[in-house]
């Protein structure tokens, strides 16, 4: 049976009497800390704080959601948002520095103002997989999503509600893993179970794993079952190699979850540049199954 994932709502009401909120129209944010993650320095997570606390109401996301941040002048940039909605007062982007938005977005300066429209897409299937176990997958900066996922999942409120959580997380090397001490900290709890990788590890220190994400996934990952649910996020080259691993291991295609937020653009589905097939990745996504991705073009 193919899953499949609803959108999540938009911020426009289209009943009569209701106030229709423009979708372009971002809301107001200021720019509370800044944080560089890795040793090239081109990974950034920025903190942002509304300036109408009325806003951060309206701004309801799920885990596996995105976002545009926009400047004025220069443009926008959808952001998988990288907070849990369990964080309360703020809202988290980790950015990395490859245009000209997310370039200009490096040289601000806490205090600065910008903007956030969202939030957009679809989650990852929150409810489907409560009761069960969860195999989270990530590479490279493309762990922002799952960030915020193992936040939400590990949240006193929330943990119960999910049983063993697997992470395995890789990077090219030590200097270039995102959220450091958050790795260490949850390495630490006995409710988690973390599978840190690196391609080469040059730090004799290094005391992790070194391999490749598919690689590490065939050793760690737990078995398949119709209790175990695997979300993937990474660059292409990664997911293209992982995908046979879950399937020699027996995962169904309905039990592996993929986002293609790469394919992300305006984020109304308005643009006409995210779609695969019929499918317009900022509407129906980016999160789809396995299942839904097979009989989809292989155009992402």
């Amino acid at each position: 049976m193919i899953m499949i994932l609803q959108p999540a709502s938009a911020r426009l009401s289209q009943k009569r009497g209701c106030t229709v909120q423009n979708p372009y129209l971002p809301y107001p944010v200021r720019i509370d800390e800044i944080i560089t993650e890795t040793e090239d320095k081109n990974l950034k997570t920025f903190k942002f704080v509304f300036l109408d606390p009325k806003d951060e109401e309206k701004f309801a996301y799920k885990a596996g959601q995105f976002a545009e941040l926009s400047v004025t002048g220069k443009g926008e940039i959808p952001i998988g948002i990288a907070s849990s909605p369990t964080e309360k007062g703020f809202v988290k982007f980790t950015v990395n520095k490859v245009g000209l938005v997310s370039t200009y977005l490096h040289s601000m300066k806490v205090g600065d103002i910008m903007g956030l429209r969202g939030p957009l897409g679809n989650s990852y299937p929150w409810e489907t997989m409560e009761g069960k176990n969860v195999v989270i997958i990530g590479g490279g900066f493309a762990f922002t999503t799952l960030r915020s996922s193992i936040v939400y999942m590990l949240d006193p409120a929330n943990r119960s509600k999910f049983k063993d959580i697997n992470v395995i997380y890789g990077a090219r090397s030590p200097g270039m893993l995102l959220y450091r001490d958050e790795l260490a900290a949850w390495e630490r709890r006995d409710d988690i179970r973390m599978h840190i990788t690196v391609d080469a590890a040059n730090d004799p220190s290094w005391k992790y794993n070194v391999g490749f994400v598919p690689t590490i996934t065939e050793q760690k990952a737990p078995e398949a079952g119709d209790d175990t649910y695997a979300i993937i996020c990474g660059p292409p080259i990664m997911i293209k190699f992982t995908q046979p691993v879950l399937d020699k291991m027996g995962y169904a295609h309905d039990h592996i979850i993929m986002s293609l937020e790469n394919r992300m653009k305006c984020g109304i589905g308005m643009c006409g540049r995210c779609n695969v097939g019929k499918e317009f990745v900022c509407k129906d996504g980016p999160v789809f199954t396995l299942a839904q991705l097979t009989i989809m073009p292989k155009e992402y």
